[in-house]
């Protein structure tokens, strides 16, 4: 009988559970074992790290994700690094093939002057401090009133909203300790939107902005004129169901007279930052932007006429970008890594990759893939191509033989390196101890936001301690 075909996962996101799923699932003619390896001690990447705490029904995604690994079929080690704690060398030498879906953690960059000054800040660092990410300090400086966001995005309306919304309102999520605490002490008294195209060019999902129109105590402005629509808009409005919902929800923003709530968020269209204004000593004072036109064709043009609007603090929310691997081809201008349909190839850019030779068992997945674009559900197609290819090249003998193929080979090096790497079991340890911090609160759990804290939950080993 032949051995099962041995896989290692690199990145426990929903791009690397789904992926996992749907090679246990597809068809073929061989048997397979599948390790799923993840960075910090709990999988579930953005959805765990970059989804608001008052957003469950997204976070319900996680539910899913456990009933994968609940079958007992992909067997996790959290808390191994990439690396560090494992190097490719390690990898190719004990796994017939190496799937890495590490997806995109870091800020994209936003090229303006005055962009790095003090209290300009990059969404996911914000995310990931009230997500409670084991990698970032407890603190967060909140003692701006006016606050810019930059964006037109759903990141975008997560920042502004959490910045706006009255800390106590969220404390029937998950919200720490820490982060409740923080906005409880915020200064925030104005959230300022900005998207350089018009209204109906958001990238806003309409869930997503109508239930910002249930936030307590906060205003909503949007502004008449900014409200601009030309023909391209209205094409788009009449051909998509989601445009037209988006557009739908900020024209009844627009009807609503405001209440004198202490707190309020306002939307500005046509406005493309030019320069966040200040200097070194100061930090952040203002943002420059410039006014713009639509073009007809769903673009925009600058006028030329530029608006200074005092402000305490900048976020820019453009996106995410994803970060190179350890003696992997990447893609340092897409932030992805080279690849054709999955398949890793040498190179140096995505323009590249077709023409240079395939890196034979190598594959990617989810945004550090294709890059940070799509919904959490697209990766399920984009897991799909990349399982597809690699049936393939093991229907046609393609992949390298691992030197030591043995599934607890893998735990022997762990083992001998002194990793504290923690398993599926842990993982439910780890929740159990979320779930009880939260009973007395009456909230279904609250986050454990150290890395120490977790892994002395979620240890693989329970220590027996005698008397």
């Amino acid at each position: 009988m032949s051995r099962a075909l041995r896989v290692a996962i690199v990145g426990a996101g929903p791009a690397g559970i789904y992926a996992a799923d749907l090679l246990t699932k597809a068809e073929r003619d061989f048997e397979v074992s599948i390790d799923l390896f993840e960075r910090l001690p709990a999988p579930f990447g953005l959805v765990r790290y970059g989804v608001a705490p008052d957003h469950p029904r997204i976070k319900g995604i996680q539910k899913a994700l456990i009933k994968v690994l609940d079958r007992g079929d992909v067997r996790l080690l959290a808390n191994v690094d990439f690396g560090t704690d494992i190097t490719l060398e390690d990898l190719r030498g004990l796994y017939d093939a190496v799937i890495f879906s590490t997806g995109s953690f870091d800020d994209a960059r936003l090229e303006l002057p005055g962009i790095d000054l003090p209290r300009s800040y990059g969404a996911a660092d914000f995310v990931n401090w009230y997500d409670a990410h084991p990698d970032v300090p407890q603190e967060w400086p909140l003692d701006a009133q006016r606050v810019a966001v930059i964006g037109n995005g759903n990141v975008a309306l997560d920042v502004a909203r959490v910045l706006a919304k009255q800390a106590d309102d969220m404390l029937s999520t998950e919200i720490p300790d820490h982060v409740h605490r923080g906005l409880q002490a915020s200064q925030v008294t104005d959230v300022h939107v900005f998207g350089r195209r018009g209204p109906a060019q958001t990238k806003f999902t309409p869930l997503e902005l109508r239930e910002l129109g249930q936030v307590k105590d906060v205003d909503i402005v949007v502004y008449p004129e900014d409200y601009e629509f030309d023909e391209a808009s209205m094409a788009a409005i009449h051909s998509n169901n989601q445009t037209k919902q988006v557009t739908k929800a900020l024209t009844d923003f627009t009807l609503r007279e405001p209440t004198g709530a202490p707190r309020r968020l306002h939307f500005h269209f046509l406005h493309a930052p030019v320069e966040v204004l200040g200097d070194e000593q100061s930090g952040v004072t203002g943002l420059r932007t410039e006014r713009q036109e639509l073009d007809g064709n769903g673009g925009v043009v600058g006028t030329g006429t530029h608006h200074d609007w005092p402000l305490d603090a900048v976020y820019r929310a453009v996106g995410y970008f994803g970060s190179p691997l350890a003696d992997i081809p990447f893609d340092a201008r897409r932030g992805v890594i080279t690849n054709v349909g999955g398949r890793v190839h040498r190179g140096e850019s995505q323009e590249q990759a077709a023409n240079t030779p395939v890196i034979p068992g190598l594959y990617a997945t989810g945004w550090i893939k294709r890059g940070p674009v799509g919904l959490i559900g697209h990766t399920k197609g984009d897991a799909l191509e990349t399982i597809t290819h690699l049936i393939e090249d093991r229907t046609a003998d393609l992949l390298p033989v691992p030197a030591d193929p043995r599934e607890d080979a893998i735990i022997e090096l762990l083992e001998s390196r002194g990793v504290d790497f923690a398993d599926w079991d842990g993982f439910h340890r780890l929740e159990s101890a979320e779930q009880a911090l939260g009973e007395p609160q009456g909230r279904e759990r609250v986050k454990i936001p150290t890395r120490d804290g977790m892994l002395e939950h979620s240890r693989r080993r329970v220590d027996a301690h005698v008397g």
